[in-house]
């Protein structure tokens, strides 16, 4: 398809490009110039609207989109613990299919195109990605607090089977849960299985201040220095939330392939703290940008989550200027799309063409002073009205072009009723 006369986001460069052309051929984004002469069956007019790059969502959970509200007003532990791991025991497949597609469809909806998720089990999260068309790494949740070697065994079997499908759309790579759900020979097996199933690591990673108390009282060391003595570090690592990293534990980092995921809506409801972003950047580490899941965000907004990131730091850090709107939307892009060894992220030539198209005739962008501000400050997911995967729309007018909206929800509710009466 050809998109004419759009406004770009260089999230790259740091810039809006003006009045140019994006030609899609295939999957990838082949030319992008003024006036490019071009014939296309596929033309899509790009007068007063903004071409960014779609969302990464670094780390979300996302058949938890049920238990959106369903547990609130707690702390983590005792979150997990009381109420979310219970019900997660009465979980089926096809549960986790309507819940993850329900999240697939609100991230779309806000801009997002890519997602790294940790759940279990595999099939129904794929099963929902060749529906709704989204691209995404599936991380097979996992932990040996019961019989580790099942989580283990559905990995290898879900990569065999389904990593690079979907002309390579999905991704897969071992996702153990925590330091304080796994044992250390269990996750040195897990290390073991990364390196030949996958190639990289996701897992949550200095949380909460408990998690870090529990692990120098165990191990006289804090959770990255732990899983940086079990070799976990050599692997490319997505580590989702890094609250409490120390300085000590950004020196051990900040050479390798570390991928801290900043989650600011989730740690600010479930009172985590603080991620130091601002020092994780000054130390050049790429911080990406997650929602969590929807029954700790509660939502899959990923503009809303930018937003918050964009204006929290400032007041942590009592300076205005601590992380900048292109700072924060570079954490949304292009540092989530290096985190998951995914060509995307950005709009140039060569790329993965997915773009998420704004809006810029609606009242959050006028005037239209700075588009970079307005994107990270003053834009709502209302204003995006197309939504291209893979060089496929997959939202057109803000309406699915593959599933039906109303049924999703229906089906849904229908679920989690269903799922309560159990």
């Amino acid at each position: 398809m050809l998109i004419k006369n759009i406004s770009v986001l260089d999230v790259i460069g740091g810039k809006i490009l003006e009045h140019q052309d994006i030609y899609i051929d295939g999957q990838y984004i082949k030319k992008i110039g003024e006036n490019l002469n071009i014939e296309d069956d596929r033309v899509l007019d790009g007068e007063n609207k903004l071409a960014v790059p779609g969302f990464v969502n670094a780390h979300t959970h996302l058949g938890m989109s049920l238990f959106r509200n369903y547990a609130d007003d707690m702390e983590l532990m005792e979150w997990l613990g009381e109420k979310i791991w219970p019900i997660e025991a009465k979980l089926n497949p096809e549960d986790v299919y309507i819940g993850s597609l329900m999240s697939m469809a609100e991230m779309i909806k806000s801009g997002a195109t890519t997602f790294c998720d940790m759940y279990f089990p595999i099939e129904p999260v794929y099963r929902a990605m060749e529906e709704i068309g989204i691209r995404g790494a599936i991380t097979r949740g996992m932990m040996d607090v019961e019989d580790g070697s099942i989580s283990i065994r559905e990995h290898k079997e879900g990569y065999e089977k389904y990593n690079g499908a979907l002309d390579g759309r999905v991704t897969l790579f071992p996702g153990p849960h925590a330091i304080y759900t796994s044992s250390t020979e269990y996750l040195k097996e897990v290390i073991e299985v990364a390196k030949e199933y996958g190639g990289r690591i996701n897992i949550h990673l200095s949380e909460t201040e408990t998690e870090v108390r529990d692990s120098l009282e165990k191990y006289n060391m804090t959770p990255i220095e732990y899983v940086n003595s079990l070799g976990l570090l050599e692997l490319p690592t997505v580590a989702a939330h890094c609250v409490h990293i120390t300085d000590e534990e950004i020196e051990i980092v900040k050479d390798k392939e570390f991928y801290p995921v900043y989650n600011p809506s989730s740690n600010l409801k479930l009172a985590s703290g603080f991620t130091p972003v601002k020092k994780l950047l000054a130390n050049g580490l790429k911080v990406c940008l997650g929602t969590d899941g929807s029954s700790s965000n509660n939502n899959q907004n990923m503009l809303e989550e930018i937003h918050i990131a964009s204006i929290v730091n400032k007041a942590v850090e009592m300076d205005p200027k601590a992380v900048k709107a292109i700072e924060v939307l570079r954490m949304a892009t292009i540092n989530g799309a290096e985190a998951l060894n995914i060509n995307a992220g950005a709009i140039e030539e060569g790329r993965l063409a997915d773009i998420s198209i704004f809006d810029l005739n609606s009242l959050n962008f006028t005037p239209k002073n700075n588009l970079i501000s307005a994107l990270c400050y003053s834009a709502s997911s209302e204003d995006i009205k197309t939504v291209i995967i893979d060089g496929k729309i997959v939202l057109e007018d803000r309406k699915f072009v593959n599933i039906d909206e109303d049924k999703l929800i229906k089906d849904v509710n229908e679920t989690m009723n269903d799922l309560i009466s159990r």
